[in-house]
């Protein structure tokens, strides 16, 4: 399974990147709902969007999915 985000569906909430597991352990501002202060995350938000930084890092738990209200992030 591979990490997607349809970009035409994001929003840039941030919903995923702050309730992703993976980026609170590289990064734990993110779980507190501030954006990573690095790009050794899996995602983070830029210029609006979730862009995908480290897709290797996931551990496809599928936590990201369940928090994103227009279904632009997913597993497939």
């Amino acid at each position: 399974m591979e990490l997607k985000v349809d970009q035409e569906l994001c929003l840039g909430c941030g919903n995923c990147v702050v309730s992703c597991p993976v980026n609170a352990s590289i990064s734990p501002e993110a779980y507190g709902g501030h954006g990573p202060k690095t790009e050794d995350v899996i995602m983070m938000v830029e210029n609006g969007v979730v862009k995908l930084f480290n897709e290797d890092k996931c551990k496809r738990c599928g936590t990201c999915p369940l928090f994103c209200p227009t279904d632009a992030i997913y597993l497939e």
